[in-house]
């Protein structure tokens, strides 16, 4: 029903639209993927000032029209991360989480453990440009695998059960699988295997390195995955 509504948000994107207003891509706490427009924000004397960029965490007033496009009416800032503006990696670390959680979460449904990690990661590398690797960006977005319910199978074959001489990972299957359901599979090797699982169960600000060949089949691992059980193609994750 039309009327006003607050809720905490971040920013995901900002393209102008008009003259002086910007269309927002937002993921908010208690209400999911939501698309609003920022009115004059791009007049010298906008009351919204610099509130409404990307990455930034923004209390918001809006008021719901008929149209799914809101129109923000008041906007607090709780976090600008402006720091990351100053370091390249970090940025574009940044930039690739907020587009991974856009492609994946497009509903407005709420997902609090969504929000929240995204906010962990721009905090993680805000304080610290020095994480923004390849490896922090494939623990956030195996991270955000789980959230979406999409956690792969790495404790046992995801085909049979078989716990020992797991030596592949198939998308289709749903994660890890042993030398007698590889078929259809790619290679995994151990430190692959290692990376993945150390990921899910540490921190993002203490995310485990991992040789590139590593990397590079964890990222399979994870692309494939989302490709396989979401129809989603995230854009592939930078060197760092």
């Amino acid at each position: 029903m039309p009327g006003a509504l607050k809720t905490d948000a971040i920013v995901l994107r900002s393209m102008r639209f008009g003259e002086a207003d910007r269309i927002l891509h937002l993921y908010s706490v208690d209400r999911g993927r939501i698309s609003a427009i920022a009115k004059g924000v791009r007049k010298t004397r906008s009351r919204f000032g610099g509130r409404l960029e990307p990455f930034v965490h923004v209390r918001l007033v809006l008021h719901q029209g008929r149209s799914d496009l809101l129109t923000v009416t008041g906007a607090e800032t709780i976090d600008a991360h402006a720091r990351l503006r100053d370091h390249g990696a970090a940025l574009d670390g940044a930039g690739r989480a907020c587009d991974a959680v856009a492609r994946l979460f497009e509903d407005a449904e709420p997902h609090p453990p969504v929000f929240h990690l995204l906010s962990n990661q721009l905090s993680v590398l805000e304080a610290d440009p020095g994480r923004a690797t390849l490896a922090n960006q494939l623990a956030f977005r195996l991270k955000l695998l789980v959230a979406a319910g999409l956690a792969p199978q790495l404790a046992a074959c995801a085909t049979c059960g078989e716990r020992e001489h797991l030596v592949g990972f198939s998308g289709a299957a749903g994660g890890v699988v042993c030398g007698g359901c590889e078929a259809g599979s790619f290679p995994l090797d151990a430190e692959s295997h290692a990376f993945l699982t150390e990921a899910l169960g540490r921190r993002l600000a203490d995310t485990p390195p991992g040789s590139p060949r590593a990397l590079r089949q964890a990222e399979r691992a994870i692309a494939d995955t989302v490709e396989h059980h979401a129809h989603v193609r995230w854009r592939a994750a930078s060197p760092g």
